[in-house]
């Protein structure tokens, strides 16, 4: 039995997690799947660690294929993800085709527009991200902002013994298990 290493970012998981017990009673082979952000899979990358499936944007493979590291042949597209801007009813649509045209709607709202890398190379460049409280500006030459609402606030955490979650099953079993000799029981009698 072997197993495949892949790695991606969290989105496909849901599906790997379907997948991967398949693979293993088609295959006889084991899913190893790791998951990373876009930066930690090109240090992995970059670390040549052993991977033998990457699952990433097509333009970071071209540029893995270019370098050498990757493998021209067996790349297949997986998804086609598309972003949308939505606007409210009434108000004119902004242009938001590139990042030129972004760039003016973004800074007025206290934004930035960043590109994270360039198609066919392999670096990527993220910024980092920081939660602000009210500022005039959420970006600066290093960072983003994330604006904090205070739409959800964790008001603390609440940890309950295990044993009482499985006493309950064992109660609700036990109930199930009493209701079907009484009703076996019953059906017998009459």
């Amino acid at each position: 039995m072997a197993t495949v290493t892949s790695i991606a970012g969290g989105a496909p998981k849901p599906v790997f997690d379907r997948l991967g017990p398949q693979f293993l009673e088609r295959t006889g082979n084991r899913l190893n799947a790791l998951y990373d952000s876009m930066s930690g899979i090109a240090a992995r990358v970059a670390a040549r660690e052993a991977l033998d499936v990457l699952v990433m944007p097509v333009a970071l493979i071209e540029g893995y294929v270019k370098d050498g590291i990757v493998q021209p042949e067996g790349r297949s597209p997986l998804a086609n993800i598309g972003l949308a801007v939505g606007v409210t009813a009434g108000v004119p649509v902004p242009d938001v085709s590139t990042p030129e045209k972004l760039r003016p709607l973004a800074e007025a709202s206290g934004g930035s527009v960043r590109r994270i890398g360039e198609a066919g190379g392999s670096a990527i460049h993220l910024p980092r991200l920081v939660a602000m409280r009210d500022s005039p500006v959420y970006a600066g030459g290093d960072y983003i902002g994330i604006r904090r609402t205070g739409a959800s606030i964790a008001r603390g955490i609440r940890l309950a013994p295990l044993a009482v979650g499985l006493f309950g099953l064992l109660v609700l079993l036990g109930a199930l298990v009493a209701a079907w000799a009484w009703e076996g029981r019953r059906g017998k009698a009459g």
